[in-house]
């Protein structure tokens, strides 16, 4: 697989990932906890998480990003809408970073760049469906370490060929279920498009509708492209 040079992913479950830095920079990706039907027993997160990237503003994907970033003092990346309804939710409009598609902002070590997804994005409480901006990606560089994609949620779109010709991602963490997003066929396409030679699924078995596996992705994309056959709670 690609080198990642001391960088460290693990899987949480559904589309929660844990990123460590060599320098010791923590990301978690849409935190998804409490209520996460895959999320690995027992398993305790670092004291220390720097940074709560969102992707959108589903419950499945940001249920958990106000009590993460009060327990571990994280700041929350989101897009603007997004970042500015969680600030709403309790968290300190000092500890939110509002961006936009196309924007990079520096985080510690990681340069993380927000790119296109399609998705609907609608956050939902008690006071009915919010407005919360349009679904996203990250791209992921880290110094002197590898380009890491997180799709979010997200059909196979044209443009995942820009996001590798601009950002040349080494490692893709794709959503594979199906139903609500795309499956082991479009995400084969994808991978494609992104040049990426690693694979990292997510987003499925957590739900019965989220039917598609890594093996059936494996088996859909060109030999020099891994996929890894991952379980919540392991580490790469």
């Amino acid at each position: 697989m690609a080198s990642l040079q001391g960088t460290r992913i693990t899987w949480l479950g559904h589309a929660t990932v844990l990123i460590q830095t060599p320098n010791g920079t923590n990301l978690l990706i849409d935190p998804f906890i409490a209520q996460n039907p895959k999320y690995p027993k027992n398993y305790e997160l670092p004291t220390k998480i720097d940074y709560v990237l969102l992707t959108h503003g589903h419950g499945d994907h940001i249920s958990d990003a106000v009590p993460v970033a009060k327990k571990h003092g994280s700041t929350v990346v989101a897009i603007y809408e997004l970042a500015d309804y969680v600030a709403k939710q309790g968290i300190d409009q000092d500890k939110t970073i509002g961006m936009n598609l196309g924007g990079t902002v520096e985080l510690g070590d990681v340069a993380a760049s927000m790119v296109d997804a399609k998705h609907s994005s609608g956050a939902q409480d008690k006071d009915g469906t919010h407005y919360v901006g349009v679904a996203a990606g990250y791209v992921l560089t880290i110094a002197n370490g590898p380009v890491l994609y997180h799709a979010g949620d997200t059909h196979v779109f044209g443009d995942m060929r820009l996001i590798g010709e601009l950002y040349h991602p080494q490692v893709a963490m794709l959503p594979i279920g199906g139903f609500y997003t795309m499956g082991p066929k479009e995400a084969a396409v994808a991978a494609r498009y992104l040049g990426a030679k690693t694979i990292l699924p997510i987003h499925f078995g957590t739900f019965p509708p989220l039917k598609g596996t890594p093996q059936e992705l494996a088996a859909l994309v060109s030999p020099e492209i891994e996929v890894i056959a991952w379980n919540p709670g392991d580490t790469i």
